[in-house]
């Protein structure tokens, strides 16, 4: 479906991937998990990102975004600043533990368009550890 933006119309599907710092195994714990789950879903609501497809590994996650007239860099900012920061302030532990007060997310990440490879990469995350 095409979306109508200030001066434009159109959609950009990106294949999302931020992996968690020190590749801390935290998504096994189902309430982290779901609380980074909820996280995007806000996110995609309060800065009208659209977002399907979420699944998550031990150390990292995957979802399909359309990050409409925004940048990449734009949209990975959003995301990864609110849930980095959100996770500290619900999980306070977590931070001393295994971050040593350092930020969240490994700064690598991938934004990247779906294009012609919409069914891979759906297939894709469907197929990670956890699915929501």
């Amino acid at each position: 479906m095409l979306i109508r933006a200030s001066s434009c119309v159109g959609n950009s599907w990106c294949h999302a991937m931020f992996k968690v710092k020190y590749c801390h195994k935290v998504f096994d714990n189902v309430d982290v998990r779901m609380f980074v789950f909820d996280m995007i879903n806000i996110i995609s609501i309060n800065y009208h990102l659209p977002v399907k497809k979420v699944g998550f590994d031990s150390d990292h996650v995957h979802f399909e975004a359309d990050i409409r007239i925004k940048s990449k860099p734009e949209v990975a900012k959003i995301f990864r600043g609110v849930i980095g920061r959100k996770i500290f302030e619900k999980f306070p532990e977590m931070k001393k533990r295994y971050f040593w007060d350092s930020g969240f997310w490994n700064p690598a990440y991938l934004m990247d368009n779906i294009g012609s490879d919409k069914e891979v990469i759906e297939r894709y995350i469907a197929n990670q550890r956890y699915r929501c």
